[in-house]
């Protein structure tokens, strides 16, 4: 089977074709750098992805507070990750850089405001 990516880890955006035969690559092509091989992989044996969303803040500025991701966390978890962070009610003052969930659902990864609110 033959799989078609649009790489984005470099300002080149290589189209790069992926030949997979049960579960295993068996060819590269396209890729004018050696991080589009290894960005078809990731994508193909574990995508990852980042989330950027916002949380509620009760006695503030402003309603919501934006929240990111420290690390990537695995493609099929991001409805699970987004489940917490739904539950999230914080109280103003909040500060840029506070962890909001530290290492959520044990992936490694903290959630981390983005936004400080007075």
């Amino acid at each position: 089977m033959l799989r078609e990516f649009t790489c984005i880890m470099c300002p080149q955006g290589c189209e790069i074709s992926v030949d997979i035969e049960k579960d295993t690559i068996v060819g590269v092509s396209g890729n004018r750098c050696p991080k589009g091989k290894e960005y078809v992989t990731q994508e193909i044996v574990n995508p990852m992805r980042n989330i950027a969303s916002s949380v509620l803040v009760t006695g503030g500025e402003l309603p919501l507070a934006s929240v990111r991701l420290t690390r990537p966390i695995p493609k099929n978890r991001i409805f699970d990750v987004m489940a917490e962070i739904r539950k999230v009610c914080l109280t103003a003052p909040v500060q840029a850089g506070d962890v909001v969930i530290s290492d959520v659902l044990g992936l490694g990864s903290d959630v981390i405001l983005t936004k400080t609110v007075e």
